[in-house]
């Protein structure tokens, strides 16, 4: 049995923490410090580090509220990043240590938000075989829409139609540092439809898209200095990702969107092993916004899955990860 050692993080192994997540099987930017910290007066960060002999073999990006313990609350997944060479048997020790470190420190409820496969370099899925082991709940399933770049189906018709549509009217796609024009169409977007703010406001944006300049782009969809519609892109070593997706009255008669979209997945982006579009789900997956689906499956996304996982820590006999 491997004798790991779990060390809560703090700012002086921030450079071995960035580091670690570059070398990573399954980490992406999201989780190097410089994203994570910049809403760290909104959350109580708790983030744990595994080590063996002296060197980190896996990181849990990770909040504490009261008695609650959670892969990173401000984060759309966040489930444990691995080093390439970790093995089953392995993961399932650093689970048990986990769970121990969190009955010790009084936490009622343990929230795991697994890394999707599409973010995975090679095969991580370890961490689910020992939420298996552990009874872990499946509490929540955020649909989301995805492209496999190497083999993309065709775009129906009516994307099509609209793309034809946007350049028969001038439209034009352009990279853009400025997100002040396209902030107030989302914020108007969601406030309309959903009573919403973007989870980031124009000021947080802005700072990471400088802290993250190749990692974070928009996208605008234009007529002369008119912004339409716009694409936030968050793009990780095999995951373009849509962020924030909006488009004024005039962008959506136009279809300013179908523009943007055909020039990201056929042009910006067809490098990328896949294109994700984002959720498409509500209320924790049990409402699907089927015209919104709609559109993504229209561009040729298909379902991936951004799960939740929930145990109860005071409930949690470690003897049930024994073998039947």
């Amino acid at each position: 049995m491997a004798d790991f050692q779990l060390i809560r993080y703090d700012s002086s192994w921030k450079n071995r923490w960035d580091a670690f997540i570059e070398v990573s099987k399954n980490g992406t930017f999201l989780f190097k410090r410089d994203y994570m910290d910049y809403h760290s007066d909104r959350f109580k960060d708790n983030s744990l580090m595994f080590l063996l002999k002296n060197s980190i073999v896996a990181l849990l990006p990770a909040t504490s509220s009261d008695r609650m313990f959670s892969s990173h609350a401000g984060l759309t997944y966040g489930g444990l990043v691995m080093s390439r060479n970790i093995t089953a048997v392995e993961v399932i020790e650093i689970f048990r240590l986990l769970m121990s470190y969190l009955s010790d420190n009084g936490f009622l409820k343990f929230i795991y938000k697994p890394i999707p496969h599409i973010y995975h370099e090679i095969p991580a899925e370890e961490d689910l075989y020992a939420l298996f082991r552990m009874n872990a709940a499946l509490v929540a399933r955020g649909l989301s829409s995805a492209i496999l770049q190497s083999d993309r189906l065709k775009f129906r018709n009516i994307r099509k139609y609209g793309i034809k549509k946007a350049l028969k009217n001038g439209v034009v796609v352009e990279k853009s540092s400025d997100f002040s024009s396209f902030w107030k169409i989302l914020e108007t977007n969601l406030t309309e439809r959903h009573g919403l703010l973007p989870v980031h406001n124009l000021e947080e944006i802005t700072l990471l898209r400088n802290r993250f300049p190749n990692e974070i782009n928009l996208y605008e969809a234009k007529i002369g200095e008119e912004v339409l519609a716009g694409v936030v892109v968050y793009n990780t070593k095999l995951v373009a990702h849509s962020q924030y997706i909006a488009a004024s009255p005039k962008g959506r008669e136009l279809g300013a969107l179908d523009l943007i979209f055909d020039y990201l997945i056929c042009n910006v982006y067809s490098e990328s092993r896949f294109f994700d579009f984002g959720i498409s789900t509500e209320r924790d997956g049990w409402f699907l916004n089927e015209s919104l689906i709609y559109q993504k499956e229209g561009f040729g996304g298909r379902a991936i899955c951004y799960d939740r996982y929930e145990i109860d820590v005071d409930k949690f006999n470690p003897f049930d990860m024994d073998p039947k």
